[in-house]
């Protein structure tokens, strides 16, 4: 997902621009760091304590200059009009927030506010027309067969949540004033890998794989995960 979240940076903004990124449910920062790294002023926005926590124990650790770039800011993503002015940032990042939103539309409209004319939006969501992949490739039949009609699903953590499909979700941005530009699958060979797996020592031809099938239909659509980058008019 950081290849083609870079690869959308890339062939939207001019090669060494420092670029004003707000990420939505951060986690424990992963990518705020990663960009963070390369130059760019990242805004952290997460709601979870622990997990703001963490974010802020690995920016402790890295160099003056990067935590410099690097704000954390504990609050719910669906207050971003709370926080900042609208156009305030070039990207906003949202991964692995959606499936825990009931509601996502007035999310997403938020902050598709943020985002300053041209502005990239990045949502990773969980893949509501191949619900049916996981259990089926796990020879649950049952579970495959109720998921076809669904978008609802438990996930790995034992939590009741909901996956967002590829044509609601582009009527969707049309509709907020950021319509979808590209789109990936994530994880379309590697999603029935066990939690804790060991990483294999042929991880660079395994992530070619993934990222080439990522981009190739039929596969991406069967993927576990959508990347979805939408740009504001």
């Amino acid at each position: 997902m950081a290849r083609q979240l870079d690869e959308q940076m890339a062939g939207r903004f001019p090669v060494g621009q420092r670029l004003r990124v707000l990420d939505v449910g951060m986690g424990q920062g992963t990518q705020a760091l990663r960009l963070a790294r390369i130059g760019h002023q990242v805004t952290g926005l997460e709601q979870d304590a622990r997990m703001v926590a963490a974010a802020r124990e690995s920016l402790s650790t890295e160099p003056e200059g990067i935590r410099e770039r690097v704000r954390i800011i504990e609050g719910d993503g669906r207050d971003t009009g709370v926080h900042f002015l609208p156009g305030s940032f070039d990207v906003v990042l949202c991964h692995g927030v959606l499936m825990y939103v009931e509601e996502p539309d007035p999310l997403l409209a938020g902050l598709a506010r943020m985002l300053a004319p041209g502005g990239l939006l990045s949502l990773l969501v969980r893949n509501g027309d191949a619900l049916a992949m996981r259990p089926g490739l796990a020879g649950d039949w049952a579970g495959a067969l109720g998921a076809f009609d669904t978008t609802a699903y438990r996930n790995r953590l034992g939590l009741d949540v909901r996956a967002d499909r590829l044509g609601t979700l582009t009527r969707t941005l049309a509709g907020i004033g950021a319509p979808l530009q590209a789109w990936y699958g994530v994880r379309v060979f590697t999603d029935t890998a066990a939690d804790g797996a060991q990483v294999p020592d042929d991880v660079e031809a395994l992530l070619t794989v993934e990222e080439r099938a990522g981009r190739t239909d039929p596969y991406r659509g069967v993927a576990a995960l959508l990347h979805l980058c939408g740009v504001r008019g």
